[in-house]
């Protein structure tokens, strides 16, 4: 990252800021506002889009900003921005679309408005960066279809944990070792929370109920680990992965399937190990000196070797993808091609005929991580396009779900696009 901080002081001292749109001013998108408004060189936020122009506004006036006007069209931003002024609004389309933004940060969390918006901000020439997994593990290899086809990037944001996990992938490689193993740690897992139970924790953390049980229920860490899974081309060992309990994570390469980790490698997690919240790669390496020097540094006797990073600070980092995708062209994560795994939908209760399923981390459905061989063959529903369908029959809590099982909303571009995914050979197409 010392190469991208020269070249953002060297945008600041010429007076060429990088230009950057966010989409969503929640809890995420208020730090990455502070962070880009406060503590980064050579880059400047011009718009922020929220439902709720007081959230949007929220995100300049925490970092001392106050001066910021409010507009509804692509062409009033572009006016704003010609003129220097930092602009707020309530329709995304007129950041994906205004003259004078070099990127957009998707952090909204949503499927479709998601899939809306990083299509209209490719069709106008903005890098596109995502801190929004849901989004990227359900439809991201499609999305950097439309991306490749006119020329940006589509890359997961640093900080969050696929993007840190790939950051210390290109790091084991490039010392020599062979990356068998992208593991994420996890301190609870419990398929069966709520909303209710979830809304204490929720408002003591400010966060909304449905996000922090997409945490507990297992959903969020599934889809973080699709992203990598299809970033990598690594598979998962059983569906919803292993997720063995350890004390630490140092003891993480005892614990999995040494010859599934050999044969092209896997994506899973640990439960409970320190040092949380953070992230690990398992590395191979047979080389007998090599295994000399591991042992002098304390590294164990090997073959297999655990890497870590004991933490991931998505707010603080997310803004250096936005310098790597415009600066150089450089992605922290994207798709390799056509999925390798998906997210898919279990009952968290017993389902009646007739139910509408509702959202991600609600009182329906969790998400667990399977194959995309299995989930085709199956024809499982994802995770992801669960929200707004309607089950024709009786579903047993755990079961997973199937296209058989729904009926699914009519006219949305989700769908069409996973549609166009699930045809998709095994590489992009362009």
């Amino acid at each position: 990252m010392i190469i991208v901080d020269q070249a953002l002081k060297r945008r600041q001292s010429e007076g060429c800021p990088i230009r950057v749109g966010l989409i969503g001013a929640g809890y995420m998108g208020r730090g990455i506002a502070l962070q880009i408004l406060t503590a980064i060189p050579g880059m400047t936020l011009v718009a922020v889009y929220n439902r709720h122009i007081p959230d949007a506004l929220r995100a300049y006036q925490n970092a001392g900003v106050n001066d910021v006007r409010v507009v509804e069209t692509a062409a009033q931003l572009s006016v704003a921005i010609r003129a220097g002024h930092c602009a707020v609004t309530e329709n995304a389309m007129a950041i994906c679309e205004a003259e004078g933004v070099d990127a957009i940060i998707e952090v909204t969390g949503t499927i479709e408005f998601g899939a809306q918006v990083v299509l209209a901000a490719a069709h106008a020439g903005k890098q596109i960066i995502l801190m929004n997994a849901e989004l990227d593990a359900t439809l991201g290899p499609i999305l950097k279809v439309y991306a490749e086809r006119v020329g940006v990037a589509l890359s997961t944001a640093d900080g969050d944990q696929p993007g840190v996990i790939m950051n210390l992938i290109r790091h084991v490689r490039s010392i020599g070792f062979k990356p068998v193993l992208a593991g994420n740690m996890k301190g609870l897992h419990d398929p069966y929370r709520t909303p209710e139970t979830q809304k204490e924790f929720a408002a003591r953390n400010k966060q909304k109920p449905a996000m922090v049980t997409s945490f507990a229920d297992g959903t969020k860490i599934s889809m973080e680990m699709a992203v990598v899974a299809n970033a990598t081309g690594f598979r998962v060992g059983r569906r919803g992965m292993y997720g063995p309990r350890c004390n630490h994570v140092r003891k993480a390469a005892e614990l999995f399937n040494e010859e599934q980790m050999l044969q092209g490698g896997l994506v899973d997690y640990i439960l409970g190990a320190e040092p949380a919240p953070g992230v690990f790669v398992i590395g191979y390496n047979d080389n007998p000196l090599q295994q000399q020097y591991m042992q002098y540094y304390k590294m164990g006797d090997g073959p297999f070797y655990v890497f870590y990073a004991p933490y991931h600070l998505c707010h603080l980092e997310a803004p250096l993808t936005v310098a790597r995708v415009v600066l150089f062209g450089d992605t922290a994560a994207t798709p390799q091609g056509a999925p390798v795994c998906e997210v898919i939908a279990i009952a968290k209760r017993d389902l009646k005929a007739g139910e509408i399923i509702d959202g991600l981390g609600g009182f329906c459905c969790y998400g667990v991580l399977e194959n995309t061989d299995v989930r085709k063959a199956e024809n499982l529903l994802p995770q992801g396009l669960a929200e707004g369908c309607r089950l024709k029959r009786r579903i047993l809590k755990d079961q997973a779900l199937s296209y058989a099982d729904i009926d699914i909303p009519t006219g949305r571009l989700c769908d069409r696009l996973w549609g166009e995914q699930n045809s998709l050979g095994g590489g992009i197409v362009a």
